[in-house]
């Protein structure tokens, strides 16, 4: 089960790479951002984008967890998204700034969190229908699938002349006493 020490690095490396993959992105041009590169979800911007759907997608089913996080209050102003495609912009500055909101969203969280929360099971509803799953699980997944799609994002930016420099989640971890 993760700790909350666990959660605040994975949130510090999520805002660390998503700085990094955006500001990549910005050393192209739109339309190579834009170029359907036969990636799941398409382009670079349509690969962001998803991540960002995901993103907020769960942090409004984080917003049911018992603990009420008063980091999560801001989360019900941004759009619920459609679907995973749904789109919240197509250049890099919208997303962007939704990324950045984003991102201090889930920093907060990472602070607001205790141990003891992260030991809860949090109902929510999805496609299959109602979900009943240990909320510390849950926010590994989260992390996992921006992680997951960053991967792609940043093969896309790589393969397009990008360079993001080190991706590798072990940059963050301090060095053990």
């Amino acid at each position: 089960m993760p700790t909350r020490d666990d959660i605040a690095l994975l949130a510090a490396y999520n805002a660390s790479m998503n700085r990094k993959v955006y500001a990549a992105a910005a050393t192209l041009p739109h339309d190579v951002l834009a170029e359907d590169r036969g990636a799941f979800f398409g382009s670079v911007l349509g690969t962001l984008n998803h991540i960002l759907c995901g993103d907020t997608i769960w942090l409004r089913r984080f917003a049911a967890h018992p603990a009420s996080f008063a980091s999560l209050r801001e989360i019900a102003s941004i759009p619920a998204p459609s679907g995973l495609r749904h789109s919240y912009g197509d250049d890099l500055q919208t997303l962007l700034a939704l990324r950045l909101h984003l991102d201090a969203i889930i920093t907060a969280l990472a602070a607001d969190v205790s141990n003891e929360d992260l030991q809860q099971p949090l109902s929510y509803t999805n496609y299959q229908g109602v979900q009943r799953k240990n909320f510390g699980s849950l926010l590994l997944h989260f992390f996992n699938h921006q992680t997951h799609h960053r991967g792609q994002a940043s093969t896309l930016l790589t393969q397009a002349g990008a360079d993001i420099g080190v991706t590798d989640l072990l940059e963050l971890i301090p060095t053990a006493r």
